[in-house]
This record gives structure tokens, C-alpha cells and sequence, in this order.
């Protein structure tokens, strides 16, 4: 097949493209920008587009479909070149169902921890050499790209995000893959440039359970209470399967989950990944994968890029990045740590980067998330805030937001950099919490650094 991506250097869409091209079909592409690391790896395959831009010339009847970015606008000059020759146009998800509508479809969906549940079930299949179909939003270790299709794959296992599909379609991406077997890992209000208010949020989510396949599964957290609301008044005919955080021991700062054949020992930590670990737990049985079979192969799980990912340690000083950003994200980020390493002072330091994050009115969301920190540190951007036609903010109203004692405020990187290379380090974990780079800092070079220095 000869496919064309408008808006190839989405994180997902260079994904596709890679994963489809290594199948056989004919990729090209557009993008009017393309960041790193979808440069480097669409240049590894020759998919690198020779010229940055929009080119309608591109587009021609030989083309059997058109897959459409997010990235993307509805005018785009490509799109509409396809529309009036008629070549089929699918979104991101839409595609993904395409190819996935003959499989037992497993959507994990939630505000928190999907990628990590996502990453926790492929492993566990992969360590139990099932074959399946994946899409997930970060980079695994020993997967080459986050999206992959099998032939002979009896399995898809998705990340149902809850954004918006694409510039014409409006629809959440996870209302679009049906699944079999769904889970939810909870609700806390995110997204709010386009669901204004936390009701019409909490709608997606019951959107979601409806189009579940009948005598589907629906794998859920029990102690969401937004969420136990939305299963009790569901009228579907399909199998409700409640989790909750898995039992477990800490000892020495290792995680041991307690099953009926003894403790079994971990590699990551925190309250959420326990609830994740349930998740994945309840729905890989549901695949027919057994509990002894499941442990065995969670143990060497590690953890998926940019979630809780260690990124340096020496004899005094730990450093790990997060992308939590969003108010229960970042909380429950800051709580894990603390309790994973109760002795030592924790200093967080997180990113207002997303529009959410960066909405004055939202801002009050994020009072108490940091309170589990000895010391907190926010940074924003006025950059930022331009390009998201924001309302400016002042340092004031991010102090009385956070209502953290103390809170240090930022609004140049190179300030910051300076104020961690002050600081004392000594017997310290640091979390570095962003969906962004702090305005171009290279993260994994300064946590080495720090590391480095506090020796």
C-alpha cells in the first residue's frame, strides 16, 4: 500500500510511519516543523522529507490513503488536495482500528498511569512470547517504536488517549478502538482548552465504556469514586473487574509484592505503579496469561521512558525525570517518592508547560500536589504563554496556587540551572517533572552533571 502522512514528525505518526514501512508499504510525508527525536529516526529510514513544508504536488491518485496529524490544520493545503481527488483520509486512531478490527482490541485509558499499564501488559506479553499489535506514547525498552503490526497477531493492545482526534474530528482518539478488554486507571479533570469543564471531562470517559464490544471486559480502580460512579451506572452488558493498589512490602527502598506464592521483587516503585501493576495484572489474566507467569515477568520491568526514569545517582544524590505535569500526575509523583525513600530530602522540580497547566484558572488545581517535597520548584515560560495566546501570569499567583511554603518560582531556564548547581545535594533525590525541557535544557546531561558534582 502507498500511504502519505500530512504532519509526519508527530511523535506518534513517525512512529506509524517507521512500523509501516518496515512492513512493505510506500510512506511520504509532510511536516511544516520536526523536532528531535523523530529527525534523526525518520532520516534513519529514509523517511525524512526533503523539504519542510506543505506540498499539494505530493498528493497524486497513486496514493491509496492519507494519514492525518493532529499537527495538522484543517486548511492544510495537502488535506484538501486529497479531499478533492477523493483518496481516503484516516486519522491517527482511525487507522489503528483499520488495522486492528479483526483482533481482541485492549484499550487502557485514564488521566494517569495509561502509558505505564500500557508498557506494564506488553511486556508481560512480550516475556511470555505472545504476539500482538501495539501503539503506546513513549518509547520501551526493548521495543524499537511505539507503534508495531503482526500479521498473524491475535492481540492489539492501544493507549487510548482522550485528547481530540484530529483537526476534523473532534472525537477523543479512544472513542475510536472499541475494545474487547478496556481499562481505566481513573479520572482527574485534564485537557481544558478542549473540555472546559470537568463534566463534560468525566462525559469522554462514559462515552468510552458505552462503546466497549458487547460481553466485553472492563478492568477499573475500584477507589476512584468519580469512576465507580460511571461503571455503577453503565447499563452495558459486559464484565466489570474492579483492581486496587497491589499489596507490597518496602524494604531498603526495593518494592516486594506480597502474592500466594510469596514476595516477588520490583524494579519501580510508588502507590500508582502498584495500581497499575493490578491493572495489568486483572487484564492480562484476561488474555489467559497466569498470575505466576504475570509475576515472573513484571520483575524485570523497568519502567517506561519519562515515568519516574532514573536518570543518574551517585553515593549522595538520585535524580529522576517524570512527564507529570497535571495536578494528580505530579502529586502522586512526589508522594511516591517520599515514601520510597522516607529518609531523604526531596526537592521537586516541575514545568508549567502544558495549556492546562498554564491556564490562570486552572492553577489552583495544583494546591497541595507538592507537599511531600522538603523543597519545591516551579518553572513557566512567558514564551510559553504567548504561543498559547495565554493570559500572562505573575510568580504571585503561582505561589498562592501551589499554597507550598517556600515554593521557588521560575521564569529563566539559566536561572534555574544556576539555582540547582547552588543547591546542597547531600543525601537528596531530585525529580525533575515536565512534559517539556524547561526551555531547552538537556535533562539527562544535567542530571549527570549534579550527580557528578555531588559525589
Amino acid at each position: 500500500m502507498n500511504y502519505h502522512f500530512i504532519a509526519i514528525g508527530g511523535s506518534a505518526m513517525h512512529n506509524l510511519a517507521i512500523a509501516l514501512l518496515k512492513k512493505g508499504d510506500v510512506i511520504t510525508g509532510s511536516d511544516d516543523e520536526i523536532f528531535e527525536p523523530s529527525r534523526t529516526r525518520l532520516a534513519n529510514y529514509g523517511l525524512l522529507p526533503k523539504q519542510i513544508g506543505w506540498f499539494p504536488d505530493k498528493i497524486h491518485s497513486g496514493i491509496d490513503a492519507i494519514v492525518l496529524g493532529m499537527h495538522a490544520k484543517a486548511d492544510n493545503p495537502e488535506l484538501l488536495k486529497a479531499e478533492a481527488l477523493k483518496i481516503p483520509v484516516f486519522s491517527y486512531p482511525e487507522f489503528l482500528y483499520k488495522q486492528a478490527q479483526n483482533k481482541i482490541r485492549v484499550v487502557i485509558g485514564g488521566s494517569h498511569g495509561k502509558t505505564t499499564t500500557t508498557a506494564m501488559i506488553m511486556h508481560v506479553l512480550k516475556s511470555t512470547n505472545r504476539k500482538f499489535d501495539y501503539m503506546v506514547g513513549a518509547q520501551l525498552e526493548g521495543f524499537e517504536t511505539m507503534v508495531d503490526f503482526n500479521d498473524d497477531a491475535e492481540i492489539a493492545v492501544f493507549e487510548g488517549d482522550e485528547y481530540l482526534t484530529s483537526p476534523i474530528d473532534s472525537r477523543p482518539k479512544f472513542h475510536l478502538y472499541k475494545p474487547h478488554i478496556a481499562l481505566i486507571t481513573g479520572i482527574a479533570w485534564d485537557h481544558i482548552n478542549v473540555f472546559p469543564t470537568f463534566d463534560i471531562y468525566v462525559e469522554q470517559f462514559r462515552k468510552f465504556i458505552d462503546l466497549i464490544e458487547d460481553k466485553g471486559s472492563l478492568v477499573y480502580f475500584k477507589n476512584d469514586e468519580q469512576l465507580q460512579r460511571l461503571v455503577n451506572q453503565s447499563k452495558k452488558n459486559i464484565l466489570r473487574i474492579p483492581y486496587q493498589t497491589h499489596e507490597h512490602r518496602i524494604n531498603e527502598s526495593k518494592t516486594w509484592l506480597k502474592t500466594k506464592d510469596g514476595d516477588w521483587p520490583i524494579s519501580i516503585f510508588g502507590e500508582h505503579n502498584l495500581q497499575n501493576i493490578s491493572g495489568a495484572l486483572a487484564v492480562c489474566k484476561q488474555l489467559g496469561i497466569t498470575e505466576n507467569d504475570f509475576y515472573r515477568a513484571i520483575g524485570s520491568f523497568n519502567g517506561a521512558a519519562k515515568r519516574l526514569q532514573l536518570l543518574s545517582k551517585s553515593n549522595t544524590l538520585t535524580v529522576f525525570q517524570d512527564f507529570a505535569h497535571s495536578p494528580s500526575k505530579l502529586k502522586a509523583t512526589i508522594d511516591a517518592v517520599r515514601n520510597q525513600f522516607p529518609k531523604q530530602k526531596i526537592i521537586a522540580c516541575m514545568e508549567l508547560h502544558t495549556f492546562s497547566s498554564l491556564k490562570k484558572e486552572f492553577l489552583i488545581q495544583y494546591r497541595g500536589t507538592m507537599q511531600a517535597a522538603d523543597t519545591a520548584m516551579v518553572y513557566f515560560s512567558h514564551h510559553a504563554l504567548a504561543l498559547k495566546k495565554l493570559e500572562p501570569l505573575t510568580d504571585e499567583v503561582i505561589y498562592e496556587s501551589f499554597g507550598f511554603k517556600g515554593l521557588k518560582v521560575f521564569s529563566d531556564s539559566v536561572e534555574l540551572k544556576k539555582e540547582l548547581f547552588f543547591m546542597d545535594f547531600s543525601d537528596s533525590v531530585l525529580l525533575l517533572l515536565s512534559s517539556g525541557n524547561f526551555d531547552g535544557i538537556n535533562i539527562k546531561e544535567l542530571a549527570e552533571a549534579l550527580s557528578n558534582k555531588w559525589q
